[in-house]
């Protein structure tokens, strides 16, 4: 039991119903109140650790807009791959220009036509992207992988013929991070109908390839 003060104790022998509401207003509102008032404090600081801790924020995408795809190959290599073509291109319309641009070169130079696309894809995740990256190599069998390009990629080249007309397209699929790079590249020669070899094709499109996916840097977050 806490001992009061003498004044106090004296009081209490004298008039008990006095010295009560007294005793009430020191524990209460008086000077006796302030080692509680410390005492709660704790209980405060309790509350307060207890609380809990903020949800941990999404990791960031490592790029989060296609870069300008018109710009994504140098001026030389577009005269080499795509002779007598502007090299300025042209963009291909896109209902999200921020997520997903195409750009697009062709010409004809005698009896040699060429074209060149390339397209960047920025998905929400690495996950989002490897997914869709799977699934463009099973609708593109029978290519191979293409080492040292993005976090991976896979080139394919295959040869078509209409009306006695060859032509060889060449396709490569990078992924790197959220984002995909594609290139398709072909060409026919109208004047022997043949198409050109696989191995110029196939280097083609990885050339152009590797700029572009060098070009994704201008779209990091």
């Amino acid at each position: 039991m806490r001992s009061f003060p003498l004044p106090i104790a004296l009081t209490a022998r004298l008039s008990p119903v006095v010295v009560l509401a007294a005793a009430g207003w020191a524990l209460s509102s008086g000077p006796l109140a302030a080692p509680q008032a410390a005492e709660s404090k704790p209980a405060e600081n309790t509350r307060t650790q207890s609380a809990p801790a903020p949800s941990p924020t999404r990791a960031a995408k490592t790029y989060t807009a296609a870069p300008a795809p018109c710009d994504s190959v140098a001026e030389k290599s577009l005269k080499s791959l795509v002779p007598g073509a502007k090299t300025a291109g042209k963009e291909i319309p896109s209902t999200d220009a921020k997520l997903r641009r195409t750009c697009s070169w062709n010409a004809l130079k005698g009896y040699e036509y060429r074209w060149l696309d390339v397209s960047f894809e920025v998905l929400e995740s690495d996950d989002a992207a490897e997914r869709s990256y799977r699934g463009r190599l099973e609708e593109k069998s029978g290519g191979g992988a293409v080492p040292g390009l993005g976090d991976a990629a896979y080139s394919v080249v295959n040869l078509t013929t209409e009306d006695k007309q060859q032509t060889r397209e060449g396709v490569v699929v990078a992924r790197a991070s959220n984002a995909l790079v594609i290139v398709t590249y072909n060409g026919s020669d109208f004047e022997s109908k043949k198409a050109p070899d696989t191995d110029e094709i196939n280097k083609g499109a990885i050339k152009a390839a590797k700029e572009a996916v060098a070009a994704l840097g201008d779209a990091r977050n």
